[in-house]
């Protein structure tokens, strides 16, 4: 990932877009799937253990895209000595809280 803080964008590899929009993918298929097993009258317990998989899933995701985001972003800006980036850090954590 290549970081450009004044554009607010963050340039992506192919490969790290690929894991990105296959775990996304997956997400959505589980989504799906919860779905089905609402219109197939699934047992409750059977579809809040398959929610249970989707918020791993999306916490995984986030994990994921917070450490690329401090291993890039966050230190390229700190490196160019833009500090402010260090209340967006904290921000961010306070939000996974």
């Amino acid at each position: 990932m290549d970081c450009c803080k004044e554009e607010k964008k963050t340039y992506r590899s192919d490969e790290d877009k690929k894991v990105l929009t296959n775990r996304l993918n997956r997400i959505e298929g589980q989504i799906r799937g919860i779905a089905n097993m609402i219109q197939e009258d699934r047992y409750c317990d059977e579809i809040l253990i398959q929610l249970s998989a989707i918020d791993k899933s999306i916490k995984s995701f986030a994990n994921f895209m917070l450490d690329k985001h401090i291993k890039t972003c966050v230190k390229e800006n700190i490196l160019i000595g833009n500090d402010e980036v260090l209340d967006e850090i904290v921000d961010l954590f306070k939000r996974f809280q």
